[in-house]
């Protein structure tokens, strides 16, 4: 693997890159070239672990290497690898986005069910060598061994410098663990020989995780004193809360079920060998300790309105997602130290098509109306009101956004003011013209192809031109992703629906929503399976683009979801007869000028995904893509790394 200068770093990046990784000559690969002497030599190891300074700008740097989880740059840059705009975000690998351009590297080898274990580079969703996983890891266990040494900083702090160092091996490990299944166990900078480290077994895998994060934890504060210039720094809370997520994911049902999740396997390496229980005890364990600390020191809390307009609840929701306020346990951002364009705003336009993440008919029908209550399709066509299933209103007499607020945030949608500030909610500008024919969408919906091709775009993380010439801060745990994994504890492990009904409640009423009981009478909330399903869509709604659906999808092995066609909308502008107008019909830049009213009644339709189909829709989804393939070239060099069965 080769090391690389990174800039994905919460502060700038300094004496990282002096030490044993600087120089592009210097490679540190993972199979038995691992066990090689470290690249770079002892003096220079000498020369950063001697200063105070210097070992904690190599800390900072190891922050370098953490997960960032938006594309925004692509591999003719110096940028690093890892989020390079042709490889794109899994998340278009679930029911909730599709992706257009056949040229994306997700959309050729997984839409089209051709992915293989020989694959190179800018082809695997996480990539197993170039990920900077393995560089991230040893530049911890580097600091970990030689941090003693270092003069001039208090026995506390280095306490405190090794804890952050493990906490970012374990979530490094985790980033990997939910793509591949059970890793080998690095517990060193460099050890043994080659049969030394083979591949761990999943149980191995989270033993190693929860051990490195019980450790790290109490050395750790549970949040800084000065948290605008240590934003983005491993608190007990991160700690705690990533413990929640490693269990959440290990107890689920693809690694603990009565048998493997691929047919007639029965290595350990892929899950737990039996259903075992107990696991999700560890984690409402992991949950309930979390809270329990919460309670005892405070500072996180979700984002909450000023004020009750649906505006007012979205603007909440945008402050909690991507900022650095108290709702955000632990992020990771871009640094941008060479004043580079490109970023995630920059790439949403429709040009750059590779990152047109279009949203599904089935996403947008998950999120409920403003009050909480579902929204069902069916029975507003029936009443005659689909023109109200996103708002009221035109520019002029005001627009009243009808839906949860989280949707206009994730989605954009037809009739949707494109500009809201920062400071008051206040929306203003033009709207979204998304039928066919629309100023925004023109002939994307009618050709399914372009930003619009389902009838609708992708406005997570991106917020209008607010983000223009910014990086968008990642939000790898946020609170209310705690809520959601506590009320799904409390359900697995037979606890009170009443319990983790409350839980959800917290996150519905932070966005205005009344509670889940009230707004859904006729379900049975008393069935494990109904609630169950209720939290996972409530995780879509509260967590899209945040890697939360597709690997909702993994873990409880929704192989028929995946088999299922996914659906766009089209939308008609009618003319005075009330007939679909199918050629350019713009009203901003159009017949406005005549003094026509803005239109508010259009006739719709859902329609199948044909442009860009994916394989599975037509030939069933092999078990064998709840993980990925490890590259068969590091399998082949036989240090013990299994391939995952299948490929």
């Amino acid at each position: 693997m080769k090391i690389r200068n990174k800039i994905i770093v919460p502060v700038l990046v300094g004496m990282m890159m002096a030490v044993p990784f600087s120089s592009c000559t210097d490679e540190w690969k993972f199979g038995n070239s691992f066990l090689e002497k470290a690249p770079g030599g002892q003096s220079t190891k000498d020369t950063v672990f001697n200063s105070a300074k210097y070992t904690r700008e190599f800390l900072t740097g190891i922050y370098a290497l953490q997960y960032y989880g938006l594309p925004y740059d692509n591999l003719f840059t110096q940028i690093p690898y890892p989020n390079d705009t042709y490889i794109g975000k899994f998340d278009v690998l679930s029911d909730c986005w599709h992706n257009h351009w056949a040229n994306s590297a997700l959309t050729k080898v997984y839409y089209s069910g051709t992915h293989s274990a020989n694959y190179d580079a800018h082809q695997e969703k996480f990539d197993f060598l170039r990920s900077n996983v393995w560089e991230a890891v040893r530049a911890s266990w580097l600091l970990i061994e030689n941090i003693d040494g270092v003069p001039d900083l208090s026995g506390e702090e280095k306490k405190r410098m090794v804890a952050e160092a493990k906490c970012i091996i374990a979530a490094r490990y985790f980033d990997t663990f939910r793509h591949y299944g059970g890793l080998p166990i690095i517990r060193s900078s460099f050890e043994g020989t080659s049969n030394d480290i083979p591949r761990g077994t999943v149980e191995e895998t989270v033993k190693f995780m929860i051990q490195l994060l019980d450790e790290a934890k109490n050395d750790l504060p549970w949040v800084y004193e000065d948290m605008q210039n240590d934003a983005g720094r491993w608190t007990k809370a991160g700690a705690i809360g990533v413990k929640c997520k490693i269990w959440n994911f290990a107890a689920s049902p693809l690694f603990n079920d009565n048998e493997a999740y691929y047919p007639g396997a029965t290595s350990l390496a892929i899950w737990y060998g039996a259903r075992k229980p107990e696991l999700w005890n560890n984690c409402l364990e992991a949950c309930e300790e979390f809270f329990r600390e919460w309670n005892n020191e405070g500072y996180y809390q979700l984002e909450r309105a000023t004020g009750s307009r649906p505006e007012d609840y979205r603007l909440a929701y945008r402050k909690g997602y991507s900022t650095h306020g108290k709702e955000m346990i632990h992020s990771t951002r871009v640094y941008d130290k060479v004043g580079r364009k490109y970023n995630w705003w920059y790439w949403q336009n429709d040009d750059v098509r590779r990152l047109n993440y279009t949203p599904t008919q089935e996403y947008v029908e998950m999120f409920p109306w403003k009050d909480g209550k579902p929204f069902n399709w069916e029975e507003l066509k029936d009443a005659g009101k689909l023109d109200e299933m996103f708002s009221k209103g035109t520019i002029a007499a005001g627009v009243e956004l009808t839906r949860d607020p989280r949707l206009y945030e994730s989605v954009i949608v037809n009739g949707m003011p494109k500009q809201m500030d920062w400071n008051t909610g206040n929306m203003s500008g033009t709207s979204y013209e998304l039928w066919r024919g629309g100023t925004d969408a023109k002939t994307d919906p009618a050709n399914e192809d372009g930003k619009y091709a389902t009838g609708y775009a992708n406005n997570k993380f991106y917020m209008g031109t607010d983000y223009d010439g910014k990086y968008a801060l990642w939000s790898y745990l946020r609170l209310p992703e705690i809520y959601l994994i506590y009320a799904e504890a409390i359900v697995q492990t037979g606890g009170s629906h009443s319990d983790a009904i409350a839980k959800v409640d917290e996150v519905r009423k932070r966005v205005g929503l009344n509670g889940l009981e009230e707004c859904n009478p006729d379900k049975d909330l008393s069935s494990k399976d109904v609630l169950l399903n209720e939290i996972l869509r409530e995780r879509a709604c509260e967590l899209g683009m945040e890697d939360a659906r597709f690997f909702d999808m993994i873990r409880y092995k929704m192989k028929t979801r995946f088999e299922t066609p996914l659906h766009g909308l089209h939308i008609y502008r009618l003319n005075a007869n009330g007939e679909r107008i199918l050629t350019s019909c713009p009203w901003f830049g159009g017949d406005k000028a005549n003094g026509v009213a803005q239109p508010t009644h259009f006739e719709y339709e859902k329609f199948s995904l044909t442009n860009v189909e994916r394989y599975w829709w037509k030939n069933g989804f092999d078990p064998k893509w709840y993980l990925s393939p490890f590259p068969q070239a590091e399998v082949n060099k036989g240090y013990g790394l299994e391939q995952n069965p299948g490929w």
